[in-house]
């Protein structure tokens, strides 16, 4: 059974969302609609941004989706590809869907001539990350750090 995948567009949003909704949901994300739904919106709208690859197989036309975006890094030699987020319904698991899925955005982001393809992994999803670290990613014994810019700190003055 063959994983596939066409690039999703604006009016695939709704279809989107509500996978995206049970992945934060599953994976204990925190979810806020105004900040999530525009990146979404933007993403869609937007293709220079990146991507959403809609996922499909063989009897489950949404079997899940990868959302991709650019990034720059002078260490990675220049225009990377971050894999944001990688969600396959239930109905898609068990399958080697991951495996599949995992190819196909790599090889969306070589024929975007992406330099360097990244991933984030929870500390707490030891599943996923034994998957990705069989498809060739490496560990950089890095952790992500977040510095939100929208809202102002307490205490400090605008």
């Amino acid at each position: 059974m063959t994983l596939r995948y066409r690039l999703a567009t604006p009016a695939d949003f709704p279809s989107i969302l509500a996978m995206l909704r049970a992945f934060y949901a599953e994976d204990h994300i925190d979810y806020d609609p105004a900040l999530v739904e525009s990146g979404l919106r933007t993403l869609l709208a937007e293709p220079v941004h990146g991507a959403v690859l809609l996922l499909q197989g063989d009897g489950v036309a949404e079997a899940g989706y990868a959302s991709l975006g650019w990034c720059f890094s002078i260490e990675q030699g220049g225009r990377f590809l971050l894999l944001d987020e990688l969600y396959l319904a239930p109905a898609a698991r068990g399958r080697g869907w991951g495996r599949q899925a995992l190819a196909l955005a790599r090889d969306w982001a070589h024929s975007q001539r992406a330099s360097v393809m990244r991933i984030e992994v929870n500390h707490h999803n030891a599943r996923a990350k034994a998957l990705y670290l069989a498809a060739g990613y490496r560990d950089d014994g890095r952790d992500i750090l977040t510095l939100p810019l929208l809202a102002t700190p307490t205490g400090l003055h605008a």
